[in-house]
């Protein structure tokens, strides 16, 4: 062999080496898991992300992605219970494969395995959904469950054929409806807006004059209360001015019962001083000082006037005479009218009080002091009214060392 053949051979097998090198070495990316088939079986090995080699043109591999991913369904068919067939634009579905299920989940469905589990299961469960409601359900009424029901069915379908793949959310759009039918909802809607605004402004009203009604109740419980406040401040005040009253009561009472009491004691002491004075002198003294209240007085000096005698037979005159003695040989006199009269007698020397009650004046004997113009006693006068000859009062007037004053 030439030397030109000898490149040309080793270039041949250099540019087959490089492809097989090429179609052995692959690259997993992270969030992915690598099956492999050989023969067309699936291998039990599977590798995570990072660069591997594999026996080329006999062994492939598929990536399986274990993270969260976003399936999306466009244009699924939809029949109403009314015969309205509607198409919804497009639905997605977030699921994820745990890696530990991937094997099981490829053997039995594939490495296309969402196109079994998740698209062919939207397009039945949605269908099974509308068939039983109408389009004013499912295009506005309902609408707002479909993704939420759409989740629960397939879930429950997953867990029973694929453990392992978890349906994390499905988002409907609005479907697509006839235009006829969208312009009649429109209109639906609008007047459906209409009546919302309607009854919102007249939950508004209704609200304003709750407003007010509470406001006006609030104030009313307000004036109340202030009503109330006054009304126990009055009653507090009366009652505390019944407590003063009742206070002052129990005080002047106990007042009176103690002057009461004092009166009492002080009548039942004097009751018993008179008791022990009741002697014949006090009572005697008694009787003389209440004669002595019931006359008149007169004032009188140097008295000198012409004695009077009447017969002793004969009836009292309107007047009697008096003798002032003040020796047995000087008599002076005076005459006194028939009623209660206290006579004042005064010389020069001697001052006497002569008191007389009745008619008559005999049979009477009255002891009174004299004293002088120095108030020392020095004379003690007995009357004597005694029918005489002459008929007449006797002042005896005699002195003495020394009396007690009254």
């Amino acid at each position: 062999m030439t030397m030109p053949h000898v490149g040309a051979v080793f270039a041949a097998i250099a540019g087959v080496m490089a492809i097989l090198l090429h179609s052995s070495i692959h690259k997993i990316e992270e969030g992915h898991l690598a099956v492999y088939y050989r023969g067309g079986a699936l291998l039990t090995t599977p590798n995570g992300p990072g660069y591997h080699i594999m026996l080329p043109f006999i062994t492939t591999y598929r990536s399986v992605q274990t993270t969260l991913q976003t399936d999306e369904i466009k244009n699924v068919p939809c029949g109403t219970s009314g015969g309205v067939m509607i198409y919804f634009d497009r639905i997605e579905v977030v699921n994820m494969l745990v890696p530990l299920a991937v094997l099981d989940i490829v053997r039995n469905y594939t490495a296309d395995y969402d196109k079994t589990l998740i698209f062919n299961k939207i397009h039945h469960e949605l269908n099974q959904f509308c068939s039983v409601h109408t389009l004013q359900e499912v295009y506005i009424e309902l609408f707002d469950i479909i993704d939420e029901n759409l989740k629960t069915a397939l879930q429950k379908d997953l867990n029973a054929m694929a453990p392992g793949l978890t349906i994390q959310a499905v988002r409907v759009t609005k479907p697509k409806i006839p235009e006829s039918i969208r312009r009649n909802f429109e209109l639906m809607e609008a007047e459906k807006t209409r009546l919302m605004i309607t009854v919102q402004t007249q939950k508004v009203v209704e609200k304003e004059a709750e407003t007010e009604r509470k406001k006006a109740i609030i104030e009313a419980q307000k004036l109340a209360q202030v009503a109330e406040i006054h009304f126990q401040q009055k009653v507090m005040e009366k009652e505390t001015e019944k407590r003063i009253s009742e206070i002052e009561d129990g005080a002047f009472l106990a007042r009176q019962k103690a002057k009461a009491d004092a009166e009492y004691y002080t009548a039942s002491k004097i009751a018993e001083a008179n008791r022990l004075k009741l002697t014949p002198e006090y009572l005697e003294l008694m009787k003389y000082q209440a004669i002595a209240a019931n006359s008149r007085f007169f004032l009188m000096q140097h008295i000198k006037l012409p004695m009077t005698r009447t017969n002793s037979r004969s009836k009292p005159t309107t007047s009697d005479t008096i003798y002032t003695n003040r020796s047995p040989s000087v008599h002076t006199q005076t005459h006194i009218h028939r009623d209660n009269i206290l006579l004042l007698l005064k010389d020069e020397h001697v001052t006497a009080y002569v008191s007389r009650s009745g008619n008559k004046m005999y049979c009477n004997v009255i002891t009174a002091f004299v004293r002088t113009n120095g108030g020392i006693p020095l004379y003690e006068c007995l009357f004597v009214l005694s029918g005489t000859e002459h008929n007449c009062l006797r002042v005896l007037v005699k002195p003495i060392s020394s009396i007690k004053s009254r």
